[in-house]
C-alpha cells in the first residue's frame, strides 16, 4: 500500500469517527431533553458512522495481514485514536441514554 492511500484511509477514519462521536454527543443532549427517540436515532446514525470507519480499518488490517508492508505514519496512528475514542464515547453515551431513561421513567 503506497503512503499516499494511508493517508486517503486515516483522513476516511478520522472523518466518519469524527461523525460518530459528534452524532453521540448530539444522543446525549436529546436525552437531557427527555427525548429518547431522538437520542436512539443518533446513536443509531452514530453507529452506522463507525461502520464506515471500522470498513477502512478493515482495509487497513487486510492489507497487512496479505503481505502488505508500510511505515505507519502518525496521522495513522491519529485517526486509530479518533476511531477508539468514538467507539468508546458511543457506548456510554447509550449507557446515558438508557439510565436517563429509566429515571425518568419513561
Amino acid at each position: 500500500m503506497e503512503k499516499e492511500e494511508l493517508y486517503q484511509l486515516s483522513f476516511q477514519l478520522i472523518l466518519y469517527s469524527g461523525n460518530a462521536r459528534s452524532l453521540a454527543m448530539e444522543a446525549l443532549q436529546e436525552a437531557k431533553e427527555k427525548d429518547f427517540a431522538a437520542a436512539r436515532l443518533k446513536i443509531t446514525e452514530s453507529e452506522s458512522e463507525l461502520l464506515k470507519a471500522h470498513k477502512f480499518q478493515t482495509q487497513l488490517i487486510q492489507a497487512e495481514a496479505g503481505g502488505d508492508k508500510f511505515d505507519i505514519p502518525i496521522i495513522l496512528v491519529h485517526a486509530q485514536d479518533h476511531l477508539m475514542t468514538a467507539m468508546t464515547v458511543k457506548d456510554l453515551a447509550s449507557e446515558m441514554i438508557d439510565l436517563r431513561q429509566e429515571i425518568s421513567g419513561k
